[in-house]
C-alpha cells in the first residue's frame, strides 16, 4: 500500500501556531516534486509538543490540501493504549488513510505487552496500520518475532523500522515476506533497505530535497541500482547534516534557510547552536539549496 519516499512532514509555526498556509505550500510542493505520502503529526511534525485540537487540525487540513492525490498517514501514537485509539478513530474521521503508531514509550511494556497494544488498537478501529518501531526515542524496540505475530493482523499493513539495524530489517523481511511492508525510518538505510526488499523510507530528508529523496526510490523500484547508488550517496552529507542536533530542529532550521518556513518550534526544543548551524548552512550551500 505505502512505497517510495514518504516525507514525516514539519509543523510550520506563526507566533506559535500551526501555519495552515505554509503548510499547504509545503505539501503541495512535496506533490509535485514526486513525493508518495504524506506523515503528518510524527516525530518530525513535534506531535509530542501539539495539543489534541492542534493534533487534529493539522491532520485535518493535511488531509484536506492532499485531496486524495496521495496518502495521508496519520501520526496517532502514545504510550497509552486508550489514548492512541482515540486519536487514531479521530484521525480515521477526518479522513486520514493509514496511521502511524509509534511503539509505547517510557512504560517499556514487555514483547507481549506491545503485540496487545497493537491488536487492541487494530480491533478498535478500521484503518491500516503502520508500525513504527525507534528504539532511540522510545527506549524499547519491537523484536522481529514480535513484528511476525503482528503481520498476521490484516489492517498492520506496514513498519517504519528506524534502528538502522539491517540485519534486524532483513529479519523482519525474512520472517514476514510480503505480509508486511517494511519501510526505512532512517534516511541514510533507505537506499540499502531497499536492496534487502524494503519499499521505500518515511523521510526527514525529503523535506528538504523531496524531488531527489523520490527519484532515488524510484530508480530502485525501477532496477536501476547504479544510478539509485549515486544519489543516495549524493544525498548522504545532507542525510547527515538533518540529525547534527535533536530532529527536527536541523529540518526546521534548513527549511527556514531556505525561505521555506519559519525558524519556529515548541519548547522544550530551541533554535540550533550557532556552530551546528554554521555546518548546516555549509552543507545546504554546497547543494545550492541557499
Amino acid at each position: 500500500m505505502f512505497k517510495g519516499s514518504i516525507v514525516a512532514i514539519v509543523t510550520p509555526f506563526s507566533n506559535g501556531r500551526f501555519d495552515e498556509k505554509t503548510y499547504s505550500e509545503l505539501i503541495e510542493w512535496h506533490i509535485q516534486s514526486g513525493t508518495s505520502a504524506i506523515v503528518p503529526c510524527g516525530t518530525t511534525g513535534e506531535s509530542a509538543t501539539l495539543e489534541y485540537d492542534e493534533h487534529y487540525r493539522v491532520i485535518e487540513a493535511a488531509v484536506k490540501i492532499v485531496g486524495g492525490r496521495v496518502p495521508v498517514i496519520a501520526g496517532t501514537g502514545a504510550n497509552s493504549t486508550e489514548e492512541t485509539i482515540k486519536m487514531t478513530k479521530e484521525a480515521k474521521k477526518l479522513g486520514a488513510d493509514a496511521s502511524l503508531l509509534v511503539c509505547p514509550y517510557y512504560n517499556k511494556p514487555t514483547q507481549e505487552g506491545i503485540y496487545r497494544h497493537y491488536k487492541a488498537v487494530a480491533e478498535a478501529v478500521d484503518i491500516p496500520i503502520v508500525l513504527y518501531n525507534v528504539p532511540g526515542r522510545t527506549a524499547l524496540n519491537i523484536l522481529p518475532s514480535t513484528v511476525a505475530r503482528l503481520s498476521t493482523i490484516k489492517s498492520i499493513v506496514a513498519i517504519k523500522e528506524a534502528t538502522g539495524d539491517m540485519k534486524q530489517a532483513s529479519e523482519i523481511i525474512r520472517l514476514c515476506g510480503d505480509a508486511i511492508t517494511v519501510l526505512s525510518g532512517d534516511d541514510f538505510t533507505t537506499f540499502p533497505l531497499m536492496m534487502l526488499g524494503g519499499k521505500g523510507g518515511i523521510s526527514v530528508t525529503a523535506n528538504v530535497m523531496p524531488k531527489e529523496s523520490a527519484q532515488m526510490c524510484t530508480l530502485v523500484e525501477q532496477g536501476k541500482i547504479d544510478e539509485a547508488r549515486k544519489l543516495h550517496y549524493y544525498l548522504d552529507p545532507l542525510n547527515a547534516a538533518m540529525f547534527i542536533e535533536t530532529n527536527p530542529i536541523p529540518v526546521k532550521s534548513a527549511l527556514a534557510m531556505m525561505g521555506r518556513i519559519k525558524e519556529e518550534f515548541r519548547l522544550p526544543l530551541c533554535e540550533m547552536s550557532e556552530a551546528n548551524k554554521g555546518k548546516l548552512k555549509d552543507v545546504l550551500s554546497s547543494y545550492k539549496l541557499i
